[in-house]
């Protein structure tokens, strides 16, 4: 059935997919084709249940399903769809995510992650009036133009830099520099975006007071230092990363977690800041669906399942998963380290945890991934298609669930293992 539905979807979308990991291109083989998905599960168009880990790669932080959410979701659907006017759950929406965040004064909603970023990345020109930005090789930040040069995630996945159709130009204001080494800033740089955690590079923590050392030094030069959240926004904390860290940003971008596995985004920041936006100022932005009445329900139904015991949930999940993983790997005498910052953390396959892209490429691409990602398929759990991805414990996996994905993590492990010798 997948590969029939493979086939089929390639007749009609560029390589069968619409988003290019899920072709699994970097672990080779057929994508398996989701009919269904609940809890911490997802059921293929065969049947087959996995325990999944994808988890859409972060919005269902609660589960796939949750009756809050769909709940939400029914109730706001009855109501129309779309309206191309203001509505209260949009000003909910801002004022969640303003209460959540220390520094976040005002948000504008968008529908993706990718929207927030590109916009973030203009609003930081307009206000300062400067053209350049500094970007961390391996971080991901959506696939705006200016902003693909050296990304991680789906651009690593598939094995390329950055992307053709873009040209010189675009990217010619963008500087790249290694991840934990202070780059170099001076009053031309307008703003400095990065991933307070990465994770479309794997998990690559910074190094001990990296992000501080980075706030002091946009201080210095005018800089505006942009926290890209869309990934670590309400999922370590019930204040991202910014909280986790205790550093502030000047500019915030999220998605993910905040439309409840509907499309949404937003980016936000101080009153000063902020008010450089059309209609108040002159960096414009808009959006048709800019504040779907449906997203923001289900954002807002997701939100009220967070609270400060729901992290604690997550990252004790989050470390007896790594834990266990970590024990399979080490009793089949394989190489393997976890790096983790709260509920957030990915495998390598290597002796040393990276510490930048370049060393988080060598661990992606020796291969070892491809076969665990395998092995661990034709037993029921699914990962991430692609090595440079990171797992997304969700409230939803239970200990019982758990259990079973280290008991079958042992199995696989062993697998390779004996495949080696």
């Amino acid at each position: 059935m997948s590969e029939e539905l493979f086939s089929r979807a390639k007749l009609v979308i560029p390589g069968g997919v619409n988003s290019p990991v899920r072709s699994f291109r970097s672990v080779g083989g057929t994508p398996y084709f989701v009919n269904r998905a609940e809890g911490p599960y997802v059921w293929d168009s065969e049947g087959n249940r996995y325990i999944d880990y994808v988890m859409s790669y972060g919005p269902a932080i609660a589960g796939h399903c949750p009756p809050q959410i769909i709940d939400a979701i029914q109730q706001a659907s009855g109501n129309g769809t779309s309206y191309g006017a203001p509505t209260l759950a949009e000003i909910e929406m801002a004022e969640e995510i303003s209460n959540r965040v220390d520094g976040v004064d005002t948000v504008r909603l968008v529908s993706s992650g990718t929207e927030a970023t590109m916009t973030a990345v203009r609003l930081a020109r307009g206000a300062t009036g400067r053209d350049k930005i500094v970007k961390f090789s391996g971080h991901y930040h959506g696939h705006a133009d200016s902003l693909l040069a050296a990304g991680g995630s789906g651009v690593a996945n598939q094995g390329i830099s950055g992307s053709s159709g873009v040209p010189s130009s675009a990217v010619a204001d963008t500087i790249v520099a290694p991840w934990n080494t202070i780059p170099e800033l001076d009053s031309s740089i307008a703003a400095l975006i990065l991933e307070p955690i990465p994770a479309n590079m794997g998990v690559v923590p910074s190094n001990e007071n990296f992000l501080q050392e980075l706030r002091s030094l946009c201080d210095k030069h005018g800089v505006l230092l942009i926290f890209d959240e869309v990934i670590t926004g309400f999922r370590i904390a019930r204040g991202g990363a910014s909280q986790w860290y205790g550093v502030t940003p000047d500019l915030w971008c999220f998605g993910k977690v905040i439309g409840g596995g509907l499309p949404m985004g937003a980016y936000g920041g101080s009153l000063e800041a902020m008010s450089n936006i059309a209609p108040l100022g002159d960096v414009y932005q808009a959006g048709t669906l800019s504040g779907n009445p449906i997203a923001t329900a289900a954002g807002l139904a997701q939100f009220r399942l967070l609270d400060e015991s729901a992290y604690e949930r997550l990252e004790i999940t989050a470390n007896r998963l790594s834990k266990g993983l970590g024990e399979a790997f080490a009793n089949a005498g394989i190489d393997a380290v976890l790096p983790q910052v709260g509920s957030l953390f990915s495998i390598f396959f290597t002796q040393q945890s990276p510490t930048n892209f370049d060393e988080a490429q060598n661990a992606a691409e020796n291969g070892q991934y491809k076969r665990f990602f395998h092995s661990m398929l034709s037993r029921g759990v699914a990962l991430a298609p692609g090595p440079y991805e990171a797992l997304f414990p969700s409230l939803a996996h239970t200990d019982e669930v758990i259990d079973q994905t280290i008991e079958i993590a042992h199995e696989a492990a062993l697998e390779i293992a004996n495949s080696n010798s």
